[in-house]
């Protein structure tokens, strides 16, 4: 039975639904396991065929975390079939919904040590109610700079489900 390690650095929970998509997606045949990178990561990249890592963009940046991970990991990431993507709300966007095209992927890569094989930019979803005070008004004040949702009632999941569906699809080339 195949192995995949699923890594996270979440902060809503978008991220995790994702992963948990790709798991089902992969098939009952492939054993998965989730891990947060938020916590000690204390397994072995040995024990998996796969690694597969998705991060959130929160206020423009992704978590200091994720770093610190690919820097203590970088050499097993290479080793690994470690493929990587980025969930973030700017991606909602035609044009900014590719690794090419998305401003957060591209300072990713400038900062880290560690280039993905296979990588993927994803939309995210809004979450208002969830929010406190001051998330949901610094939100809605970037929703309403580029043209989003500003209703604080609403939750609204802007991830393409599609296009994760083509990126398992290039996983399990890999």
């Amino acid at each position: 039975m195949e192995r995949v390690l699923l890594l996270h650095s979440s902060r809503e929970g978008q991220t995790i639904k994702i992963l948990d998509y790709i798991a089902t997606k992969l098939g009952s045949d492939v054993d998965c396991q989730l891990v947060d990178l938020h916590q000690p990561v204390t397994v072995s990249f040995s024990d998996y065929d796969r690694v597969v890592i998705g991060a959130s963009i929160r206020y423009g940046h992704l978590n200091k975390k994720l770093y610190q991970f690919i820097a203590q990991h970088q050499i097993a990431l290479e080793q690994a079939k470690a493929s990587f993507f980025i969930v973030n709300l700017t991606a909602r966007k035609e044009g900014k919904d590719t690794p090419e095209t998305s401003a957060y992927f591209k300072k990713f890569l400038l900062k880290s040590p560690w280039v993905p094989e296979l990588q993927d930019t994803f939309a995210g979803a809004l979450f208002y109610p969830r929010y406190n005070f001051f998330d949901r008004f610094m939100i809605q004040l970037i929703m309403k700079m580029t043209g989003g949702e500003t209703d604080p009632t609403k939750e609204v999941e802007y991830t393409n489900w599609k296009r994760v569906d083509q990126f398992v699809d290039k996983i399990k080339l890999g």
